[in-house]
């Protein structure tokens, strides 16, 4: 079966859109395929306003999203494989969809500092609470 990645991905622009919000994209830069300006890259993410006031020629294809955008005033073509996506959300509410990796996609690993790490060690001593009759 093909991937349902793009499906995922128009449907939820599409909500977002049709409920008044601005759609936002969350993208892992490091993927191969994805051309945006550098500038626009913070700690290996991209996060790209996909509103139809802020970009130009949007394409949600099966294999990417491609359209033109302004970063610091100079127009660039943007190009992200679908496959790069790692979420699509409304702006002003945060509501959307993390996508999740295709059968044949491998998930990122974690950053061991991203996790809750291990669990915390119990207090030695009693609790500060006492019963009071």
């Amino acid at each position: 079966m093909t991937s349902n990645r793009p499906y995922l991905l128009r449907a939820m622009h599409e909500w977002i859109v049709d409920n008044g919000m601005t759609p936002y994209l969350l993208v892992d830069a490091q993927h191969d395929g994805l051309q945006v300006p550098p500038s626009a890259v913070k700690d290996g993410r991209v996060v790209l306003n996909v509103a139809g006031r802020a970009v130009a020629h949007l394409q949600l294809g099966n294999r990417e999203v491609s359209f033109m955008a302004r970063f610091g005033g100079v127009s660039h073509s943007v190009v992200v494989p679908v496959s790069a996506v790692l979420a699509v959300y409304a702006q002003e509410t945060g509501q959307g969809m993390g996508l999740p990796p295709d059968e044949g996609e491998v998930a990122p690993p974690q950053d061991p500092t991203d996790g809750p790490g291990p669990a915390p060690e119990p207090p030695k001593r009693g609790g500060h609470l006492r019963i009071i009759k």
